[in-house]
């Protein structure tokens, strides 16, 4: 899911790669073009693993891989598209979120909906929006604070514990106007990558990449999220389809 805290004009181009670490833990890569008249937060509620706390997201700083997209579709051998592919809370816990510096973004972890309390007021979505989405009421949220302006937002990257380490997730449910509608617009690009260990059930529209990502990404640059030698899969989601999350089924070799 991508939700905003405040007014957007325009939302496009989104990229989300998604790949499986160690254990329980999930990598994303998310980028999009945005234009937003004033400051203002990305929200991506996150299927963690509970309970849990402020710093079991692990923010990683890909600012100067603007160009992560560009490398990753690369690897597939169809013409690029004519898109832009731009660069309860525990008493024990502070009384205001954790805020790390990660690139241009400030970012914070939000292991539950109470805590959104705790988090500056510009950054929160209504308090009523929640309660008509109760099946996120056990979610944690990943909360990148936004400037306002026509941009292309380099990679928000980060690890989470995922609550059900036998799927893939990619935060894919819009809410761009403080509503919840049963269809949207996408105009997205999903990646993946599996774990040297596991086997991914990708049917339907996913594209094999021509050869392992070492081949069209600087796998060195991408701070451990991308795998040197597995290949890495690619599906386009366009035009106006049913609003909800995407998951990829993992199987154990």
């Amino acid at each position: 899911m991508c939700c905003f805290s405040g007014p957007v004009k325009s939302v496009s181009s989104t990229n989300i790669f998604a790949r499986a670490g160690d254990g329980d833990r999930q990598f994303i890569v998310y980028s999009m073009s945005i234009d937003a008249p004033r400051d203002l937060a990305m929200i991506l509620p996150l299927p963690v693993k509970t309970p849990a706390g402020e710093k079991d997201v692990r923010f990683i700083d890909l600012k100067n891989v603007s160009d992560f997209f560009i490398q990753m579709d690369s690897g597939f051998l169809q013409p690029r598209s004519s898109r832009s592919m731009g660069f309860p809370a525990s008493s024990s816990e502070s009384a205001t979120l954790e805020v790390v510096q990660v690139g241009n973004f400030e970012a914070s972890f939000v292991p539950t909906v109470q805590d959104f309390s705790r988090l500056d007021e510009r950054f929160r979505l209504p308090q009523d929006a929640w309660k008509k989405l109760p099946e996120y009421e056990s979610f944690g949220f990943a909360v990148f604070k936004l400037k306002p302006g026509n941009a292309t937002i380099h990679p928000m990257t980060f690890a989470f514990p995922r609550r059900n380490a036998n799927s893939l997730f990619f935060p894919t449910v819009h809410i761009h106007d403080g509503k919840v509608h049963s269809k949207a617009h996408f105009d997205h690009v999903l990646y993946c990558q599996p774990h040297p260990d596991q086997h991914l059930e990708l049917r339907g529209q996913w594209q094999e990449s021509r050869g392992h990502a070492r081949s069209f990404v600087l796998v060195e640059q991408t701070k451990g999220v991308v795998v040197a030698d597995q290949h890495c899969y690619k599906r386009e989601f366009r035009g106006n389809l049913p609003n909800k999350d995407t998951y990829v089924a993992i199987e154990r070799l």
